[in-house]
């Protein structure tokens, strides 16, 4: 029987050591919609390592999944960095469910102040609280720091759910477009 702990702890340690370093790896090469994959159906197995929780949470907002920060949201709380990843990422989640509100059903939020980060809906979301004229079909944001950039908000409407669109311009060309529902 302590033959059989042994393998199994052994696999179990080996198993999330090559699931660290898959996420890595596809994480450097950019691969985040595949790495937040990976990381979504293997979470059971390493929900107990923080580095590896927040390495996921941090693929899945570049693959613009940020429903999928609520698992890591809840397992970073052992750690001084874990919770500074886990309000991080809870004040993205939070900003997105709010600007959708807000887009879909027409609910109030210009003048409202939240924490804020350098992530593009972040960014969004502040212009969008900070401008006084709400209920357009798209909005056009020039970003302060950098004159030729712009971002694009906008409502693309299905007949099951809603999408909420931010288009990423540089010098009025269409770098990035995330898409969130």
């Amino acid at each position: 029987m302590k033959y059989f702990t042994l393998m199994l702890f052994l696999f179990t340690s080996l198993y999330a050591t090559n699931i660290k370093s898959e996420l890595f790896s596809l994480y450097q090469n950019k691969e985040y919609k595949k790495a937040c994959k990976i990381g979504f159906d293997n979470f059971f197995r390493f929900k107990k390592n923080e580095e590896l929780v927040a390495l996921y949470g941090f693929v899945c907002l570049n693959a613009d999944y940020i429903d999928r920060l609520a698992i890591p949201i809840t397992a970073l709380k052992f750690s001084q960095e874990a919770r500074a990843n886990a309000t991080y990422f809870s004040v993205i989640l939070m900003q997105k469910k709010m600007l959708y509100h807000a887009l879909i059903d027409g609910y109030d939020i210009s003048g409202l102040k939240l924490p804020t980060t350098e992530y593009v809906l972040s960014k969004v979301f502040d212009f969008y609280t900070a401008q006084k004229e709400q209920g357009k079909r798209f909005y056009i944001f020039k970003d302060p720091d950098d004159p030729k950039k712009s971002y694009k908000l906008s409502i693309k409407k299905d007949k099951h759910v809603h999408k909420m669109i931010i288009e990423e311009f540089y010098d009025k060309m269409l770098i990035k477009q995330h898409i969130y529902w």
